[in-house]
């Protein structure tokens, strides 16, 4: 590519290895709370039960869900309002998320990956100490916030991928990093929920899971900042040299048929749908089978551990396109096998199809998004397109949760299954392959050897 920096196959080698390492630390840090919510939000509303008469933060928020609750002409089951909680505050940090991520991504188009990537590891590391210390529901609000508004490791570690390869391998490069979330599931989430088993501080039971993810975070830092080079031109000469090859490689982006709005409405149609079902999903088990923090980590163990497997073997060598429409597919079948769910049986078997979109959606939808930018603005776009899928992430989980809370299971599911059905029209009739990203199965190990 004319007028980019052109780096060694040992050079993309070790620049990935490091970005593997550190995403594994932090999404097992980060996916430890999951399998957790329903008992931990249980502990801070029986905490605060007593002083039901004070003016809390979570008291204020319980009475605007239940002003939202009687609004409705139906009378709803109180047993419910953990699970509106929970949607709300996964809709908290993903609107939080929605708003940090464009910001994150034109810094590091400016200022490079690394500084940026180090200063969103610190936030991470205060929202984290914040839920040790979090003896109550305001200091575990405020942790959710400080997270909400710094995690940027995701989108930027998209970006140094973008970075460090060329059209042909990206798709399979991409996948390496989304095999980094399905390994970090599967393991994560079981941890989580072993840990939220020991009590080292009466006052947190969560401390343990809390003081171990903040451990995990603290190393990641440390090798970050370490081993991690800067992968964007790093003078202001080359920078101007990638904007001028830009400018000349203008004819050859132009014919590439996704227009960015296209690619970032997908995002946020997809995720506005599999998000809230994706957030019901610890609550919907522990409405069935009353399935405690172990058994929801199994579950979401399951899941990542055939992700990590598809990813590895399977989407690395598909086109970005093609596994957009796999998942979108898989992702439709197991919303309407969740809606008729009576077995455990069934249950791992949707569960098993929903292992195939979270394999596939979003590590695919992204590919096809950092095509169409050039090298010194794919921090930006990407994390425009980020945003996108955050705020469908803001908005999913609270009105899912608000229709499997007023309508029940199957009207949800169902309802979930049309829309996901919706998003497969939309990728199958408007998104098209992108031609410079040709990729045969063999073209990722090809690239690799060379």
């Amino acid at each position: 590519m004319s007028g980019t920096r052109r780096q060694s196959p040992n050079d993309r080698g070790a620049v990935l290895k490091v970005l593997i390492i550190s995403l594994l630390l932090d999404l097992i840090s980060f996916t430890f709370i999951l399998p957790l919510f329903p008992k931990l939000l249980e502990f801070y509303r029986n905490l605060e039960a007593p002083h039901e008469n004070a003016d809390s933060a979570l008291h204020r928020i319980l009475r605007g869900l239940n002003a939202y609750k009687h609004a409705f002409a139906r009378p709803i089951n109180d047993r419910h309002d953990i699970v509106l909680l929970g949607g709300a505050l996964g809709s908290l940090f993903s609107l939080l998320q929605a708003i940090a991520s464009p910001v994150i991504g034109r810094l590091s188009d400016s200022y490079g990956r690394r500084p940026v990537l180090l200063w969103s590891m610190v936030g991470n590391v205060a929202s984290v100490a914040l839920w040790v210390a979090a003896t109550d529901f305001r200091t575990f609000l405020a942790s959710r916030v400080v997270g909400g508004l710094s995690e940027g490791n995701n989108q930027i570690a998209s970006a140094i991928v973008t970075d460090v390869s060329d059209d042909k391998s990206r798709g399979s490069t991409m996948a390496l990093v989304g095999a980094c979330f399905s390994v970090a599931f599967t393991l994560g989430p079981a941890l989580g929920a072993a840990l939220s088993n020991v009590t080292t501080v009466a006052a947190n039971p969560f401390a343990t899971a809390a003081g171990f993810s903040l451990v995990l975070l603290l190393v990641e830092t440390i090798y970050l900042y370490l081993r991690l080079p800067e992968t964007l031109p790093s003078t202001p000469s080359s920078r101007a040299a990638v904007r001028g090859g830009a400018r000349r490689t203008t004819a050859s982006t132009s014919v590439r048929t996704n227009s960015h709005f296209l690619l970032n409405f997908t995002h946020f149609a997809f995720l506005f749908f599999f998000s809230g079902m994706e957030f019901s999903f610890p609550f919907m088990t522990y409405d069935l089978f009353s399935y405690g923090s172990s058994q929801t980590g199994r579950l979401l163990g399951f899941i990542g551990l055939i992700a990590a497997l598809l990813q590895g073997g399977v989407t690395r060598r598909l086109h970005p396109l093609r596994a957009v429409q796999a998942g979108v597919i898989s992702c439709a079948a197991g919303f309407f096998l969740l809606g008729k769910v009576e077995t455990e049986r069934m249950l791992y078997l949707a569960a098993a199809l929903l292992a195939v979109t979270a394999a596939t959606v979003v590590t695919g939808l992204t590919s096809l998004s950092s095509f169409e930018a050039n090298q010194d603005e794919r921090g930006g776009k990407l994390g425009n397109h980020r945003s996108w899928g955050q705020m469908g992430r803001a908005s999913g989980p609270m009105a899912f949760c608000s229709l499997y809370w007023w309508a029940g299971r199957d009207v949800a599911y169902s309802a979930g299954g049309a829309g996901m059905l919706g998003v497969c029209v939309l990728v199958f009739t408007q998104l098209r392959r992108p031609p410079n990203s040709t990729e045969k199965v063999g073209m990722a190990r090809g690239t690799k050897e060379k």
